[in-house]
């Protein structure tokens, strides 16, 4: 297939590409290349998909990459409402994967306007170009925090996710109700996949995993939120990968799933992990213990997540399964080697 896929410098966007690259598709990649956190771990994401940091940073210019024939990139924000079509025009895509946007719940708190223009108005704009340009499926990231403080768990799809208490998650929600108009207007397929705590190598330096490993190799305390009566439904990189990919590639007409063009699934490791449990597998992984500053709870922040994970299994015969053990041990095999620790 052909495939757009946007966020492509990004942790999950990289990732994704990669895989499907590995397989054989064609894909364009596409990133604003924001500042939001580091640009050179952006850059050194593109550079292993064979984009130069020289071409990576320029502006609304196609790259070709030096190791995969079958990749292009282009810098651009998806709120380009004048180059964004070009694009969709000119590449004529078969599906389109969606996983740019603004990101962070905590930052939302600081900077609102970021996430009304990338994951409201961008969104808008990828919307209006697989409307126009004959786009057969959508896939999108959603996220877990649509679930606010829902106290059922574990969180499934058919629960109420009218009250998000982050902006974050309120854009997340509204790109959710927005995907669900469009493919009862124009009747093409949407898949909203709504991510738990995602984690790995070349992960993001805001989230937990990247802050503690740091945090503990130079000494310096971590902040435990909520004094550690957190848990998290913590997925490795790899398992949201592989479930991405199987709904891109799954050939299915929308009549053999009951004319269901809007979908929404969870993707989780269907289990919750303890905030504390978490640094323990971290310390006995680096052999060190962590200084812990005990802190209330953040604004945004919710207690517990947990991904029941039924509908992808039924439908797409799959459900993530890497224990955190093993995930973290991968985390920090990466972070030494790009660090050089």
């Amino acid at each position: 297939m052909k495939l757009l896929v946007t966020g492509a410098a990004g942790f999950i966007g990289f990732h994704v590409s990669k895989k499907l690259l590995e397989k054989g598709h064609v894909v364009i990649g596409l990133d604003s290349i924001n500042d939001y956190y580091s640009v050179d771990l952006k850059l050194a994401r593109l550079s292993e998909l064979g984009i130069s940091s020289q071409n990576a940073q320029r502006y609304n210019e196609m790259t070709q990459s030096d190791t995969f024939s079958s990749f292009r990139f282009i810098r651009l924000k998806l709120e380009d409402r004048a180059n964004l079509p070009d694009i969709f025009r000119n590449e004529k895509f078969d599906a389109v994967c969606n996983l740019a946007a603004q990101a962070g719940v905590r930052y939302s708190l600081e900077n609102p306007e970021a996430y009304i223009d990338s994951n409201i108005s961008g969104f808008l704009n990828v919307l209006e170009c697989c409307r126009n340009f004959s786009i057969e499926h959508l896939v999108y990231a959603s996220s877990s925090s649509v679930y606010g403080l829902n106290k059922k768990v574990p969180f499934e799809t058919t629960d109420n996710v009218d009250n998000p208490i982050s902006l974050y998650a309120a854009t997340k929600k509204s790109n959710e109700l927005m995907a669900h108009t469009y493919s009862h207007l124009f009747k093409f397929k949407t898949t909203g996949l709504r991510f738990f705590t995602v984690y790995g190598p070349w992960g993001r330096p805001d989230m937990a995993m990247f802050l503690f490993t740091k945090a503990i190799l130079e000494g310096n305390p971590i902040k435990v939120f909520n004094n550690g009566k957190m848990e998290r439904d913590f997925t490795y990189i790899d398992d949201i990968v592989i479930g991405v990919v199987k709904i891109l590639e799954k050939k299915s007409s929308a009549k053999k799933e009951n004319n269901k063009l809007y979908s929404v699934y969870n993707i989780g490791n269907n289990s919750s992990v303890k905030l504390m449990d978490f640094i323990n597998a971290i310390e006995q992984k680096l052999n060190l213990i962590a200084k812990k500053e005990f802190l209330p709870m953040q604004p945004g922040d919710v207690q517990k997540t947990w991904a029941n994970v039924n509908d992808l299994v039924k439908n797409y015969a799959y459900s993530p399964n890497t224990p955190i053990k093993k995930g973290v041990s991968e985390f920090i095999d990466w972070y030494k080697f790009f660090y050089n620790k």
